[in-house]
């Protein structure tokens, strides 16, 4: 794979003229200068504003390339970057790699990556393919042998976001800082507090004060400055842990004889690069004495000015730190979560200090999760929503919950116009806006089969409304890599508002509704499979506004993986957790206020469940409502009334149907359907009763 990086380079404090923007145009670059300059130029007539969709450019589970670019290419790519003997000390420079192409997303925001202290620039090489698809990205490039002194490379990137922010000052600016490039980043946004800055900082290097090399930094200024250094540590710290990074592109469905074989390949392929670049005047720039003090300087400086610019940091921040051995002093990204105004942390245990350049890692994924992706100064969670990708949806169902899956073997059944009952989504309709309403199981364990089954067979994204407790910031706090609360939101969760369900028809989009909310999800002992409907139908009045066609929806299973030792009730007895479950509750804001009666009761708690042995999980979704040409029912609050009774009937009927099916299906039983499976393949879809 060969990779060339252009070069994009203004001279700082020089505004571009027509014949600078010709040149870079015929050079084929994307920069982001050249399309805002030329903006004017493209405005779009009315008519093509009204042929425009409004849907996303993006498809559910398109190919975002992420995973098709291994160590080799790195070190392919980085090899033309290092200096030549003869080579003088070239400037810093931005360039774009030409891998990212052209954003496919309208107004993509502009994402600059700072690399770590030896500046190569290329560390982001395994993303730029699905970043490309919805950033503008632009990489910092520092020479081995330059000598721009901190506060001289500050200036730099101040300039390039200033000169960006001037060109657009409605699009975010990303700024993405690997361990150095963290406090570049931190230093930029402190000083420009009015440009709209989101940081993304990995292992951000704040506390590198505390290591070693830096304690014996003034022995190191005495030793012969032409002395190669054979440091045990060197080679991961340019291209991090070699087994984890060579474990890149390996397809994880492979047996255990090819995925060692394949690994192995992997790792010998690397070799003679590394080899090469040790060996060669190449990596000799790298590794001499005098560069390794000054770049330990050019560290200890950079590292002093962002500790004491954090308090005035107000852009959005998310932390990424990865937690072996490589991880920071202990409290590191505690100390930042609580330092920097607006924090949002992911915790990386079993991961290297090259967090970019290992396996499985993705960026986007990360960013999408913790819904930190816009386009605009405020995130709409509509409209910048971006729908997870093939590999995203591999990760999740193949590996993260893989065996959740294989626990729960959910069996889809869906009603044809004609009243018949079939497996599958065949009776779904096909296009939007469809509105699905149903019964909430025991903590929401139905979602993720859901999401499941309609990407799998209708490569379609369920936009969930969904407790406003998955996305405020007040709760945030250290989690794990996709966590439970970021892949809700990365398959389509939103937070329930009238005004998101109205953007979410208007988009033709799939809909999933719970009327009886947190008060169904978390139900008392005794209540299962019990409706905790408000008496509110005006969800039914904007599906007739918009014509939408209505699902009514019931699963059963529940009471087939799980009992509840400890409801609401119970805990509200006990005096510490009494005022725990008070305490979470008091800062959210009331979604049922006005709803009297156990309808309203939305308090969030965890009762305490004891696992079953598992059974089965069974859903299907009824006869659709067509409300397209209901008009009367957005005056009529009596025939709104009654539609709204007709759906709330079928759901019950729904789970009464298959409460009473279920008892026919002869591979409920986790045994014979892990006997199934045994003989037919793990992969084989595992019969179940007759409809």
């Amino acid at each position: 794979m060969s990779i060339v990086p252009h070069t994009v380079l203004r001279p700082f404090g020089v505004n571009p003229t027509s014949r600078y923007l010709r040149r870079h145009a015929s050079l084929g670059l994307r920069a982001s200068s050249v399309d805002a300059t030329n903006r004017k130029d493209d405005l779009e007539t009315e008519s093509s504003k009204k042929k425009r969709t409004k849907k996303s450019p993006l498809e559910a589970l398109h190919d975002d390339g992420f995973g098709s670019v291994t160590m080799k290419d790195y070190l392919e790519a980085a090899r033309p970057m290092m200096p030549k003997d003869d080579a003088g000390p070239g400037p810093p420079r931005w360039f774009c790699p030409l891998e990212c192409g052209r954003p496919v997303v309208d107004k993509a925001p502009l994402l600059i990556f700072l690399s770590g202290v030896d500046g190569v620039g290329m560390e982001l090489i395994l993303h730029h393919k699905s970043l490309g698809k919805v950033f503008e990205v632009c990489c910092f490039h520092i020479p081995v042998n330059d000598r721009t002194p901190f506060e001289g490379l500050l200036q730099m990137v101040e300039a390039y976001v200033q000169y960006e922010n001037a060109l657009s000052p409605k699009r975010p600016i990303y700024i993405t800082g690997d361990t150095f490039g963290g406090c570049l980043a931190i230093s930029v946004a402190a000083r420009n507090q009015k440009i709209d800055l989101v940081l993304i900082l990995v292992n951000p290097a704040t506390s590198s004060a505390k290591s070693p090399l830096q304690a014996i930094l003034p022995l190191l200024e005495v030793v012969p400055s032409n002395l190669p250094v054979t440091y045990p540590d060197l080679l991961r710290y340019l291209i991090g842990n070699p087994l984890n990074v060579a474990m890149v592109s390996i397809q994880n469905n492979h047996s255990p004889q090819e995925t060692l074989q394949e690994f192995s390949e992997s790792l010998t392929s690397m070799l003679p690069f590394v080899s090469c670049l040790f060996i060669s005047q190449e990596l000799a720039h790298v590794i001499r004495m005098d560069t390794l003090v000054w770049k330990l300087k050019l560290l200890k400086s950079g590292v002093a000015y962002a500790n004491s610019q954090l308090h005035a940091v107000q852009a959005e921040v998310l932390l990424l730190a990865s937690g072996n051995e490589n991880l920071p002093p202990s409290g590191e990204a505690d100390r930042l979560f609580k330092t920097l105004k607006k924090c949002k942390v992911r915790y990386f245990r079993n991961r290297g200090d090259k967090l970019l350049m290992e396996d499985g890692f993705n960026l986007l994924t990360v960013i999408k999760g913790a819904s930190m992706y816009r386009r605009s100064r405020q995130r709409d969670p509509v409209t910048d929503y971006l729908p997870p990708t093939l590999s995203e949806f591999k990760r999740t169902y193949g590996e993260d919950f893989k065996l959740f899956h294989q626990l729960l073997s959910p069996v889809m059944l869906s009603t044809m116009k004609d009243g018949e009952i079939v497996r599958g989504l065949s009776g779904v309709p096909d296009k939007g806006p469809v509105l699905f309403v149903g019964y909430h199981q025991l903590l929401a364990m139905e979602m993720f089969a859901l999401f499941e089954g309609f990407l799998g067979e209708k490569k379609t994204v369920i936009r969930t409304a969904a407790h406003q407790v998955f996305f405020v910031g007040n709760f945030e706090i250290l989690r794990q890599e996709l966590s439970l609360f970021d892949a809700f939101s990365m398959y389509g969760a939103v937070p329930v508002s009238p005004i998101n369900t109205y953007k979410s028809f208007e988009r033709n989009e799939f809909v999933l509704l719970y009327p009886g909310g947190v008060r169904e999800a978390l139900h008392r002992k005794g209540e299962g499979y019990q409706l905790f409907w408000p008496d509110q139908p005006e969800f039914v009045r904007m599906a007739a506004r918009f014509g939408v066609t209505i699902v009514p929806f019931g699963c059963v299973g529940e009471d087939d993986f799980l009992q509840i030792v400890l409801d609401y009730h119970d805990l509200k007895n006990i005096p510490y957790i009494k005022d725990q479950i008070k305490s979470f509750n008091e800062d959210l804001t009331g979604i049922r206020d006005t709803v009297k009666g156990e309808e309203g009761n939305q308090t969030l708690h965890m009762p305490v469940v004891l696992p079953k042995v598992p059974g089965r999980m069974y859903f299907l979704f009824g006869k659709p409502i067509e409300m397209k040409g209901m008009d009367n029912v957005l005056t009529d609050r009596k025939e709104a009334n009654q539609v709204y009774l007709q759906i709330k009937s079928e759901v019950e009927n729904v789970m009464s149907y298959l409460k009473r099916k279920r008892e026919q299906d002869p591979y409920r039983s986790i045994t014979r359907r892990t006997l199934y499976r045994a003989t037919r393949g793990p992969s084989a879809e595992v019969p179940t009763f007759d409809p």
